[in-house]
């Protein structure tokens, strides 16, 4: 069985993450690429909003919202299980 980790941070944590993961902040608040200034998207094609942001993929750059669908989807990707 994989070991889930789940850790919380506020505002100005997210953003040192964010900063050492090469990504910024725009001034309405969503997540963007350091040197082209172009939203982060989730797994959905959305643009991803600092207050919604859940977390990121082990390993990769995938970053999902902090809704339940959201975060299970994730938990499910990374153990491998189905929602069905």
């Amino acid at each position: 069985m994989k070991k889930i980790s789940y850790v919380s941070f506020d505002s100005s944590s997210k953003e040192f993450i964010l900063k050492s993961l090469g990504k910024n902040v725009d001034g309405e608040g969503f997540i963007v690429e350091a040197s082209t200034n172009k939203h982060v998207l989730t797994q959905d094609g959305e643009p991803l909003h600092i207050d919604d942001w859940g977390g990121i993929r082990k390993g990769s750059e995938i970053f999902f919202k902090k809704d339940l669908p959201s975060v299970l989807d994730a938990v499910n990707q990374a153990t491998g299980s189905s929602n069905g």
